[in-house]
């Protein structure tokens, strides 16, 4: 981490920026440097140099939101445009593989074995608590950026590492999930009402069809809830039944595999100890820099 530090990058940038180096260069040698995905990526890798060259030339509020506020516009940049470029890298799916390792544990996939408790009662809960997963997050970066600088600069290293090393994930296992693969095993339909019906128009039209392994919904949301345990206990315990449902919902709603979850919940633990280690290293550092009126807000 060292070595990092004395770089003056924060671990997300290089964790993102190895991403789109490596997802631009695939492309480049399977589709050519004029192909459109690989001008994306391209440019998200010099736009995300530039914005850190020009922080560092000059450390303002300004330029650091800039810095900052600067990875969730290319994650969602890159997420909504994953599928077409994934593919031209990796054209095959790896969901046999990944169902494999479930029928390994389970004869059947988990989310499978779940269709015992299958009630509407039961779906329609869980397909609220897994939609909760995007008002979690964006609340979540408003109410930071209000508490100040650095600690919404501690919520981006960890989370968009989280997102960094995912995205890699979708790149190289790329996978449609359980619902899409192996819909035979399935002789219960999932049925609710609204919120049920809600939640499957926007996995339908949300997702880019290879966002699979590893489980972001549950990396980010466990990342958030342990970082609300540090820095806001009533965030913790307001969403802390909700994530419990969520991590359910993943297998329940026959999104993920069993290893697309287990390795979701490991990326939050390594991206919860970088930021840790980080802030470490790094607090006096930067806090030499940063104007004191930048200073996070104290908690009530």
């Amino acid at each position: 981490m060292n070595w990092l530090r004395k770089s003056n990058l924060l671990p997300h940038e290089f964790f993102f920026g190895v991403f789109l180096f490596i997802q631009w260069l695939r492309l480049v040698l399977c589709a050519g440097a004029l192909d459109r995905d690989a001008l994306l990526y391209l440019g998200l890798l010099l736009a995300n140099i530039f914005v850190i060259a020009w922080c560092r030339s000059r450390e303002t509020n300004f330029r650091w939101q800039v810095r900052l506020w600067f990875y969730p516009v290319a994650m969602n940049a890159v997420f909504f445009t994953m599928h077409s470029a994934v593919l031209k890298v990796a054209p095959h799916k790896y969901d046999d593989w990944l169902a494999s390792m479930d029928h390994a544990l389970f004869g059947l996939t988990l989310s499978a074995r779940m269709q015992a408790i299958t009630t509407p009662v039961l779906t329609e809960i869980l397909s609220f608590c897994y939609l909760l997963f995007f008002p979690y997050l964006m609340v979540s970066w408003f109410y930071y950026a209000w508490r100040g600088l650095p600690v919404l600069r501690q919520l981006f290293v960890g989370l968009f590492t989280i997102y960094g090393i995912g995205f890699l994930g979708y790149s190289l296992v790329p996978a449609g999930g359980p619902h899409l693969a192996t819909g035979g095993e399935f002789t219960a339909p999932l049925t609710g009402w609204a919120i049920t019906r809600l939640n499957a128009l926007v996995v339908a039209h949300g997702s880019n069809g290879v966002d699979v392994f590893p489980s972001l919904h549950c990396a980010v949301s466990t990342f958030l809830l342990c970082f609300d345990r540090q820095h806001a206990r009533w965030r913790h315990r307001l969403y802390l039944v909700p994530c419990v449902g969520l991590w359910l919902a993943t297998l329940y709603l026959r999104y993920h595999y069993f290893a697309d979850v287990v390795c979701g919940f490991a990326l939050a633990a390594f991206a919860l100890w970088v930021t840790q280690r980080w802030e470490d290293c790094a607090t006096k550092n930067y806090a030499a820099s940063t104007p004191a009126t930048l200073q996070p807000k104290t908690q009530p």
